[in-house]
């Protein structure tokens, strides 16, 4: 519980005067459950400001990982990077949950430089090389994320937690997801259990809603969230948190981390 109480959470979403003016990134799969033997699908991978229509920014494609059920990176089959999105096919070839995702981690530095503020984004080993000590009014962020979605061929198969940044234990399997029925999951900041985070549920083709109709969850004391499934579709899950009491080489720094998930709800 100590180490609970160290944590300061707060969601990115909450922090927006509108999410439907939030750009918010996704992985959409064309089907995310399958039968039969030596199936294909196709991805799609953005930035926009609508659920789940391009129009902002494409993901970078070398930024995605795709994992077989046991493990093996797979090769995206017609791969393409355009302005406002990324596409790519997937053979299946093994039965079970196939995990795609795109994770990225970045520190973010400004200062004040002869009366002008200075910003400069890198890798900690890029930070290090600075000299952090002659820089005016410095302040240093970090942040780790994590987009993804998950595809099973046939029977699911078990989805392993990494242990590292924020992410899901999935009690209920994401492609296991109905109508009528609720899902839960155990939100995990570096492997523990963490309370008090805010979860943002969207259900997609928010472009034709006049409001996006967000959810909102906060994970209870052993880190759980439960989420009722009210209508058949795609949705956009989100979580976030900022981490107190940062340190960079002597120097305050402010760590975030976040965790995005796309899943498809079928009808009962």
């Amino acid at each position: 519980m100590k180490q609970l109480k160290q944590i300061a959470l707060v969601t990115t979403i909450a922090a927006l005067a509108s999410s439907a003016l939030a750009h918010r990134q996704w992985i959409l799969p064309s089907t995310s459950v399958l039968s039969g033997e030596d199936q294909w699908i196709s991805v799609e991978a953005a930035i926009s400001n609508n659920l789940y229509f391009p129009n902002h920014h494409a993901i970078g494609l070398d930024n995605i990982t795709v994992l077989s059920p046991t493990g093996k990176a797979l090769q995206k089959q017609s791969a393409a990077e355009g302005k406002i999105r990324s596409t790519f096919e997937l053979q299946l070839e093994e039965p079970g949950s196939y995990r795609i995702f795109s994770g990225r981690s970045g520190m973010f530095a400004s200062w004040e430089e002869n009366g002008e503020r200075k910003r400069q984004r890198g890798s900690a080993a890029d930070f290090a090389a600075m000299d952090l000590a002659s820089l005016e009014k410095l302040q240093l962020r970090e942040n780790a994320s994590r987009v993804e979605t998950i595809v099973t061929s046939g029977a699911p198969s078990e989805i392993a937690v990494s242990g590292e940044g924020l992410e899901f234990e999935f009690l209920t399997h994401p492609n296991d997801l109905y109508t009528g029925e609720s899902a839960s999951f155990r939100v995990l900041l570096n492997g523990n259990a963490t309370a008090g985070v805010e979860v943002t549920v969207v259900q997609g083709n928010d472009r034709f809603r006049n409001e996006a109709g967000d959810q909102t969850f906060v994970s209870d004391e052993n880190g759980l969230i439960e989420i009722p499934w009210k209508q058949a579709g795609r949705y956009w899950i989100n979580a976030s948190a900022r981490i107190d009491g940062g340190d960079f080489r002597g120097f305050p720094l402010a760590r975030s981390a976040s965790y995005t998930l796309t899943v498809e709800v079928l009808p009962e």
